[in-house]
């Protein structure tokens, strides 16, 4: 396929389908202004909009051929995946905020336990220096796919790097991570470096 300018919708999805990067930047200069607009008007947060019109353009590298331009345009296809995300998203954070209000709640109820959280904050603080002292693409990787929940090839995506090479990165990752913690008397859960 040549310039894609002038390429139709249907035409982007079957080039992107053939992982072209050019065909997504095409899609992504035609529609992401309209995909954050809705988003922003929906969920009223700059940041959160960013990151929805992210994962409508994630979403749509990884499964083009969820979109049926017999169906309608791209657009409209892309609208409707960002106000479901942005819907899914405010019920979520809602649910989250009850679910904080009644832990809350309990917890000035309960007597705290003074030792389990200055023993909780100690580890974690270790936790955290420990993943500092990681280099920084594997600190990044690994906080991408265990605390962003981001897959292997989502990772790639993002960082715009060879899957394998993520893969590789997070590996080691774990493994200084593994070392680190164990040099400050902590054990890592799970017997496994992938």
């Amino acid at each position: 396929m040549g310039p894609l300018r002038d390429a139709s919708d249907a035409a982007l999805a079957v080039a992107i389908g053939r992982w072209r990067e050019d065909a997504l930047a095409e899609a992504f200069r035609r529609h992401a202004g309209s995909v954050y607009a809705l988003a922003q008007r929906v969920l009223r947060d700059r940041a959160t909009a960013e990151e929805i019109v992210q994962e409508v353009f994630l979403r749509l590298w990884h499964a083009p051929d969820r979109f049926d331009p017999e169906r309608g345009t791209m657009r409209a296809f892309l609208l409707a995946q960002a106000h479901g995300r942005a819907v899914d998203r405010l019920r979520s954070d809602a649910s989250r905020r009850r679910r904080e209000e009644r832990d809350a709640v309990r917890s000035v109820q309960e007597t705290p336990d003074v030792e389990v959280e200055v023993m909780d904050l100690t580890i974690a603080g270790q936790l955290k220096d420990a993943v500092l002292a990681l280099p920084a693409d594997e600190r990044r990787a690994i906080e991408l796919a265990y605390f962003g929940g981001h897959t292997y090839r989502e990772v790639a995506v993002l960082l715009a790097a060879p899957e394998g090479t993520v893969k590789s990165r997070i590996r080691s990752g774990l493994k200084r991570l593994r070392a680190g913690l164990a040099d400050a008397g902590l054990e890592m859960v799970g017997g496994s470096d992938t």
